[in-house]
């Protein structure tokens, strides 16, 4: 097990190895275990994480500024519109001199073409780890959330287990493609024979899905795409983990009202009963949230028995817990 990643980044989802990511989910494990007993866990005592966001939060803030209090230790929220990155802060800046603040450097900057290249710029500069609270490209910490909920739930041994990373209709934004990236990416490693499923529209990343298939190949699993108008029903069947979110045809277009009038072409994916009974019976229902309730998914299977969205965002907490303990540590 590899377990010293003190000053380590964490940007995207394959700079852990494998061993690296079973120690953070040792780490979170154990960290969830001694919150539930009242343990006292102050291994970031004094330490200080700036938390830089381009882009709204509701679990992601919470969670980590929850975290880091839990750990000892202080997280400073810091919205880019109230500081002087407009006015000529660079990527430089930022790094070398929050470096110099702080112990670590934790950014969600979602942008399309910008976000991945601004954390890299960052971290090249900083002398402390860099913490990728979500870019255009990845969404680690909610992967590591989602590997920790589904272990929980079907067992350490995900081997032969069938995960579906689906695209589902939402009315509301385009949304990142950095979750499914993730997934694809990571879930191969642990055993997991993903499908992704979506509309002909909504692609990933040619280097993402190369990188998957590298992955799939490496850790002898299954990987398959289904790219058709009804891949969703398709994809579900036989399933152990249904994993379906919205985002946007970031491939072919970001214009917000030209993706809207694509998306709006698919609003018979969504997530409903009639969907979940094409899965296997103890098939568990992902979300990493916030959802368009009855639009994306139905109140009946968001707020049912196979749902573990809420499992799954509290997961955030320890996930985040262990990489800033192991990073960020003296």
């Amino acid at each position: 097990m590899q377990t010293d990643l003190r000053n380590r980044d964490l940007i995207g989802d394959l700079d852990f190895s494998k061993e690296e990511v079973e120690t953070v989910l040792e780490v979170a494990w154990d960290l969830k275990r001694k919150r539930a007993l009242g343990e006292s866990h102050a291994y970031l005592r004094d330490k200080v994480l700036a938390m830089l966001f381009f882009f709204s939060s509701t679990r992601t803030r919470g969670s980590f500024e929850a975290g880091m209090a839990q750990l000892g230790g202080h997280a400073a929220f810091i919205e880019s519109r109230t500081t002087q990155i407009s006015h000529g802060d660079t990527e430089t800046e930022m790094g070398e001199i929050f470096g110099r603040y702080f112990d670590g450097i934790a950014i969600r900057h979602v942008t399309w073409g910008t976000g991945n290249r601004y954390l890299n710029l960052v971290a090249s500069a900083s002398r402390v780890p860099v913490l990728n609270m979500q870019c255009e490209v990845y969404h680690p910490f909610q992967c590591l959330a989602d590997l920790m909920t589904i272990m929980e739930k079907k067992g350490r041994d995900l081997r032969r287990k069938k995960m579906v990373a689906s695209w589902a209709y939402a009315s509301s934004y385009l949304k990142p493609i950095s979750v499914p990236q993730s997934l694809i990416l990571q879930m191969p490693r642990f055993g997991m024979d993903v499908v992704l499923a979506h509309p002909p529209e909504f692609k990933l990343m040619p280097e993402i899905m190369d990188m998957a298939q590298e992955q799939a190949r490496k850790y002898k699993t299954g990987f398959e795409v289904i790219s058709d108008p009804d891949g969703m029903t398709k994809a579900v069947k036989d399933a152990d983990v249904v994993y379906a979110k919205s985002w946007g045809p970031l491939l072919v277009t970001d214009d917000a009202e030209k993706g809207k009038q694509i998306q709006d072409q698919y609003k018979h994916w969504i997530t409903d009963s009639k969907l979940m009974s094409l899965a296997k019976d103890d098939a568990i229902y992902m979300h990493p949230l916030p959802a368009d309730r009855d639009i994306e998914v139905t109140s009946e299977v968001m707020d049912g028995p196979n749902s573990v969205v809420f499992d799954e965002a509290e997961n955030r907490l320890h996930a985040q817990k262990a990489v800033m303990a192991l990073t960020m540590r003296s």
